[in-house]
């Protein structure tokens, strides 16, 4: 079976890593995936930032693509990112469903090339 890559990208200024790092490994074991790695990396300059396309902390990338991607008026820097959720609120993470469809259409993907 096809494991992503799944990274956390993150920066020490936010107060949500841990709790989107509790989400993606709950998302993970939703999917059946629950054996994949999450490497953890930290955004520390700007210079950082603007090599990785980082839109703020928490960022999920699987295999390379970040999970929601960029919403209008997204800048890249270091600083907390906001995500809004299908019922229309607004998280300091991603929304749990999207994270899980992300999972699995990765999954698919691969399974299919």
């Amino acid at each position: 079976m096809y494991v992503p890559t799944v990274e956390l990208l993150w920066w020490e200024g936010c107060p949500s890593t841990e709790r989107a790092l509790t989400e993606l490994h709950e998302a993970l074991r939703d999917v059946g995936l629950d054996g994949a790695e999450v490497e953890m990396r930290e955004i520390v300059t700007e210079e950082d930032a603007t090599g990785a396309g980082f839109r703020g902390s928490p960022t999920i990338l699987i295999d390379g693509t970040d999970v929601v991607g960029a919403a209008p008026g997204d800048s890249v820097g270091l600083t907390c990112r906001v995500y809004r959720r299908s019922d229309g609120r607004i998280s300091p993470t991603p929304d749990p469903d999207e994270l899980r469809e992300a999972l699995r259409q990765a999954t698919e993907r691969a399974e299919r090339k």
